[in-house]
C-alpha cells in the first residue's frame, strides 16, 4: 500500500467528518471543530437544547456556530491541487523471478504475472487475461461493493440521527414532568418538601440513565461508521493503484468490502417512559400527605393498565369470539347475529367494551398466525356500515400488520413499512386522551413502534379497535397473506 502523500493529508483538513467531503460553507463551533453549514444544521436540527459537537461530544445550551470564510476560500484553492495530487504516479511492477513486466493476470492463481511466467510449468494450463482487463473487472466487483458500503453508512448515520431525536423526546418529557411535579408540589408548601426532593433525585436518576444509554448508543453508532468510512477509504484508495499493484492480494480485498449488514441497538426502552410516568405520581407516605396530593394530580398523570373486553355487539358476523370475549378471530361461515347499528356489516372489525373519556390508559394485544390484522382505537361515533376508511380523519387511529411488514394507517396513506427491531407478537396500545395522542409498543422489549401525531377527542368516547382476516381495499389494509391470525388480549 502506498503511504499517504502530503496532498492525502490536506485532503483530510479540508474534509468534513459528517459528510466525509469538501468542506461547504465550512462554519466553526465554539470548541474549535469545523463542519459543513448543512450537516451541522442536519445533525441539530430535532434538538431544542445541549446541542453536541459530532466530533468530540462537547455540549453547548445555544445552536451557535460561525462561519470560516478563509476556510472556504482555502477550500477552493485547493479542491483541483489535491484531485490531482492525491493520484499516485504510475510505477511499473516487475515479476521477482523472472525480472520481466507484469502483463497478465493468472485468473487460477489470482495473481499478476509475466509472460515467461504464463509459459512456464506452473500456470501454462491456467487462464489469463491481460493485465489492464483483469483489473477493469475487479473495479467494477469493488465499486460495486462501495456502493452497499457507503449505503450502509448512511443507514448507520441515519440510526444515530434516529437515536439522538428519541433521546431528546425522552428528556423533554422529563422536563415537562418535572415542571408539573414542582408546581402542583409547591402549592402545598411545608406538608410535601420532603417529598418533592425526593422526587426531583428520582428524576435526577433518570435524567442520568438516559444520557448514559444515549452516550453508548452514539458511541456504538459512531464507532460503526468510523469502521466503514476507513473501510471505504482504503477502498478508493486502492483503486487509484496501478492494475498490478492493485491487484496484489486482491482476494483479501474483496473479503474486507464483505460485512454483515449492521443491525440497529435498542437504544431507548418503554421502561423509561414508564418510570418517568411513575416517577409524577410518586407520593408521601403519610396518610393526610397522600390525600392532598392526590386531590392535586389530575386524572392525565395516572397511567392505568385496563382489562379490554370484546364488545359482541359490534363484531361483524364472520368473526368468532371466545366465551371470556378476550380472543377473535375470523370464521368461514357469516353467522346469523341481528344487524343492530352498532354492528360492523363489511369491515371484520369489533369494538372493545371499554371506553375512555379521559386519563391515560394501556393494553396489550397478542398476535398468532400470520394473516392480516389491525389494532388501535375509534372514536365511538365511527361508521359501522359499508366500506371504513381507516385513517384519523375517518375517527380511527391504528397499526395494520400483514405477514412480517407493519404500516401506520394514516392520511395520506404511506405505503412505507415500519421497521420494529424483530416480529411483533404482542403489541401495547397507549391512549393520552386529554393529550389526544395514540402510540404503540413493542410489548415484548419495550421498544416503540409508532406514534400518531396529537388529535382532539372533543369529549368523545374512544374505544379499542380490533379487525383480523380481512383482505379489500389496499387504501387502508395491504391484501390479505392468509386469513389465519387471531388477536388475544393479554391480561
Amino acid at each position: 500500500m502506498a503511504a499517504v502523500n502530503p496532498a492525502q493529508q490536506l485532503l483530510a483538513e479540508l474534509t468534513c467528518s459528517v459528510c466525509l467531503d469538501y468542506f461547504k460553507d465550512p462554519v466553526c463551533l465554539d470548541c474549535g471543530h469545523h463542519f459543513c453549514q448543512a450537516c451541522i444544521t442536519q445533525c441539530w436540527d430535532a434538538l431544542t437544547t445541549n446541542f453536541h459537537c459530532p466530533e468530540c461530544r462537547e455540549t453547548f445550551s445555544q445552536r451557535n456556530f460561525k462561519p470560516n470564510r478563509q476556510l472556504r476560500n482555502i477550500v477552493e484553492a485547493s479542491r483541483t491541487f489535491t484531485q490531482l495530487s492525491t493520484k499516485e504516479p504510475e510505477v511499473g511492477r516487475v515479476c521477482e523471478k523472472h525480472n520481466e513486466d507484469l502483463k497478465v493476470f493468472c485468473q487460477e492463481d489470482q495473481t499478476p504475472i509475466c509472460m515467461v511466467c504464463h509459459l512456464s510449468r506452473d500456470h501454462r494450463e491456467h487462464a489469463v487475461v491481460p493485465i489492464e482487463e483483469a483489473a477493469e473487472v475487479y473495479k467494477d466487483q469493488i465499486q460495486s461493493r462501495l456502493e452497499i458500503l457507503k449505503k450502509e453508512r448512511e443507514e448507520i448515520l441515519s440510526f444515530k440521527l434516529n437515536g439522538e431525536s428519541k433521546s431528546q423526546e425522552l428528556l423533554k418529557q422529563l422536563q415537562t414532568e418535572r415542571q408539573k411535579l414542582v408546581s402542583e408540589v409547591q402549592q402545598l408548601h411545608q406538608l410535601l418538601k420532603e417529598q418533592e426532593q425526593l422526587l426531583l433525585a428520582r428524576l435526577e436518576e433518570l435524567n442520568k440513565e438516559i444520557e448514559k444509554r444515549r452516550a453508548e448508543y452514539v458511541a456504538k453508532l459512531s464507532e460503526e461508521i468510523s469502521s466503514f468510512s476507513h473501510l471505504i477509504s482504503e477502498m478508493e484508495q486502492k483503486c487509484q493503484l496501478p492494475a498490478s499493484e492493485f491487484l496484489q492480494d486482491i482476494k483479501g480485498t474483496l473479503t474486507r468490502c464483505e460485512r454483515e449488514k449492521f443491525q440497529n441497538p435498542v437504544a431507548f426502552s418503554l421502561e423509561l417512559k414508564w418510570r418517568i410516568w411513575e416517577s409524577s405520581q410518586r407520593t408521601a407516605s403519610l396518610e393526610t400527605i397522600m390525600k392532598k396530593f392526590k386531590d392535586s394530580l389530575s386524572s392525565r398523570q395516572r397511567l392505568d393498565k385496563v382489562n379490554v373486553t370484546l364488545d359482541p355487539d359490534t363484531a361483524h358476523p364472520k368473526l368468532l369470539l371466545s366465551a371470556d370475549r378476550e380472543i377473535v378471530r375470523w370464521g368461514d361461515t357469516r353467522q346469523d347475529l341481528p344487524d343492530n347499528p352498532g354492528r360492523f356489516d363489511t369491515v371484520p372489525c369489533v369494538l372493545g367494551y371499554e371506553g375512555f373519556t379521559s386519563g391515560r390508559h394501556y393494553w396489550e394485544v397478542e398476535v398468532e398466525g400470520r394473516g392480516d390484522w389491525a389494532v388501535g382505537v375509534a372514536r365511538e361515533s365511527v361508521s359501522r356500515k359499508g366500506w371504513i376508511s381507516f385513517i384519523p380523519e375517518q375517527g380511527i387511529w391504528a397499526l395494520q400488520g400483514s405477514g412480517d411488514q407493519y404500516r401506520a394507517l394514516t392520511s395520506p396513506y404511506d405505503l412505507t413499512p415500519l421497521s420494529p427491531s424483530r416480529a411483533l407478537r404482542r403489541i401495547r396500545v397507549y391512549l393520552d386522551y386529554e393529550e389526544g395522542r395514540v402510540a404503540f409498543f413493542d410489548a415484548g422489549c419495550g421498544d416503540p413502534i409508532v406514534t400518531f401525531p396529537p388529535a382532539a377527542f372533543a369529549g368523545e368516547r374512544i374505544h379499542p379497535l380490533f379487525c383480523v382476516g380481512y383482505e379489500g381495499n389496499p387504501y387502508f389494509l395491504i391484501r390479505s397473506l392468509g386469513r389465519g391470525c387471531q388477536l388475544t388480549l393479554c391480561p
